[in-house]
């Protein structure tokens, strides 16, 4: 990782003598006092440098054992949610709901509000079907009924070349091809 903290070598420490955030200057400290809060801060920052290497080392020897034990990456993930949803199964508020729920369920309101929706789709699957037993029917008398013949054309094909209709329409499609074959 290249991130600040993380790398293999560690990142120059540069201390300001300016107004610090708290108020105080380094000029309100004497130079011992100085020297040693600059110490104690380099100590504490390799110290913190020195503990982020460990963690990243103990997080990819995690990740390697996770591997071998056939454990995706999602697998944690899963087991969250596994865990957070038995949780939420054995809290009191979902044990509450639940139970004012089954209650709502087996009342009478309900109960009768079942078998009533129950008798209205039977009457309505029989309505329907009714339906379809007569259409069929119709249908299958249409089937039986002759239909007329289809038109006979009145006029021929030769005749209709010499109308003065198909010869306008001729003049038209020359004329464009004409003109296509002049553009090329």
């Amino acid at each position: 990782m290249n991130r600040p903290g993380f790398g293999g070598a560690s990142s120059p420490v540069s201390f300001s003598t300016r107004t610090v955030e708290n108020g105080c200057s380094p000029s309100d400290l004497t130079d011992q006092e100085v020297d040693h809060l600059r110490t104690e801060l380099a100590k504490m920052e390799e110290e913190i440098h020195t503990l982020r290497q460990v963690l990243l080392a103990k997080e990819k020897n995690a990740t390697e054992i996770r591997r071998q034990l056939g454990l995706g990456p999602f697998s944690h993930l899963k087991q969250n949610l596994a865990k957070g949803w038995h949780d939420v199964q054995s809290s009191a508020p979902y044990l509450s709901a639940s139970a004012t729920l089954e209650d709502i369920g087996q009342s009478d309101i309900c109960l009768r509000t079942r078998v009533g929706l129950s008798h209205a789709g039977q009457v309505t699957s029989a309505a329907l079907s009714n339906v379809g037993v007569a259409i069929t029917r119709r249908l299958a008398d249409m089937r039986t009924l002759s239909l007329p013949s289809p038109p006979r054309h009145t006029i021929s094909v030769p005749t209709m070349r010499h109308s003065s209709t198909f010869r306008s329409f001729e003049d038209m499609v020359g004329s464009v091809k004409v003109r296509r074959l002049e553009g090329e």
